[in-house]
């Protein structure tokens, strides 16, 4: 099993930033794969960003440009560097991890919300 804990979320004015953070534990060896989905009220949970342990990343059209996501292997914690944040952002993020890209919602983390007002 592998246990994901975010931390990081917050209110934040829109055209600000705020960085989230994912700390995974447990058998972390099955781990590839990290990234962080988003859920608003009443919207689907969508894929926000993805990175492999090779460092290859994927993102989502409406955040490109503006979120950065990275990871520390050593530390095994992956980031979500949010800038230039839209109330359009605010949802529950929640932070995942499996064993490859395909198998990204295998673990989730609780989630931390992230509200951007106008």
């Amino acid at each position: 099993q592998v246990q994901l804990v975010e931390s990081g979320g917050g209110l934040v004015q829109a055209g600000g930033s705020l960085r989230l953070s994912c700390a995974a534990s447990g058998s972390i060896f099955s781990i590839n794969a990290m990234g962080w989905y988003r859920q608003a009220p009443g919207k689907q949970r969508e894929l926000v960003a993805a990175i492999n342990s090779g460092g290859s990343t994927n993102y989502a059209d409406s955040v490109k440009g503006r979120f950065t996501i990275s990871r520390d292997n050593a530390k095994n914690t992956v980031y979500l560097q949010m800038n230039s944040l839209k109330p359009e952002d605010t949802a529950v993020y929640y932070c995942a991890a499996g064993a490859r890209y395909s198998d990204l919602r295998r673990y989730w983390g609780q989630g931390t919300q992230v509200t951007v007002s106008s």
